[in-house]
């Protein structure tokens, strides 16, 4: 079976939980605890962090755009990086923006602060950083709110890697409960869309011992 080892908050891994579904492509959880460090993890991944996707055939692939990228090729029935030049490089640009901007700016101020640090006893949340992931959200949502009122999906006509990647940040922050989703309706219904696919289903089950995720967190509707 092919293995995706994770942890079920890191939004890197949900990207690429979020492509094997939405190709239809069968796969097996592993949760890694990153911060044990287990020497059979390293071997599959000497910077040891997650995703890291073991394939049946025993190729092992490493960082979630490495990932991505190799089961657009691989799998194209469903193409997500788009199918024409253009388009394959305003998905880079917009995958680029959440995994590198979006990334800096909010979820590791909140995502980092608030669970991770807890998780691998770094102590408490800096104030500083937390002040600075919530003052950085609202014009990135009102940026994906323009993309989505501009576009039928963010990088054009069709559900690309750019929609599961910005998708796969906000359900990781959203299940923390620090998305505030009035600061933005059409980010908002974007977002309900992306979470009323059927591969988003397994995210919307995802629990995390010792947080509870907010009553509108499953809900289709909000």
């Amino acid at each position: 079976m092919r293995i995706l080892y994770h942890l079920p908050l890191s939004p890197y891994a949900r990207k690429v939980r979020l492509v094997l579904s939405e190709k239809r492509i069968p796969f097996e959880l592993r949760i890694e605890r990153v911060w044990e460090r287990r020497e059979e993890f390293l071997e599959l991944n000497a910077a040891c962090t997650v995703p890291v996707l073991v394939e049946e055939n025993g190729l092992v692939l490493a960082d979630s755009y490495p990932i991505c990228e190799y089961l657009d090729e691989a799998y194209p029935d469903v193409p997500l990086l788009g199918r024409t030049l253009g388009e394959r490089a305003e998905v880079r640009r917009l995958v680029a923006w959440f995994d590198g901007k979006f990334a800096r700016e909010v979820t590791g101020n909140l995502l980092y602060e608030k669970q991770m640090k807890r998780m691998m006893g770094r102590g408490n949340p800096d104030a500083g950083a937390l002040r600075a992931g919530y003052a950085n959200l609202k014009p990135h949502l009102d940026y994906l709110g323009w993309l989505a009122e501009t576009r039928i999906w963010l990088a054009g006509n069709t559900l690309s890697l750019a929609d599961l990647a910005a998708a796969a940040h906000l359900s990781s922050l959203d299940y923390i409960g620090d998305i505030d989703w009035s600061l933005n309706d059409a980010a908002k219904d974007w977002y309900a869309r992306v979470k009323s696919r059927p591969a988003f289903r397994p995210l919307l089950a995802d629990r995390v011992s010792g947080v509870n995720p907010p009553p509108h967190y499953p809900d289709l509707d909000f």
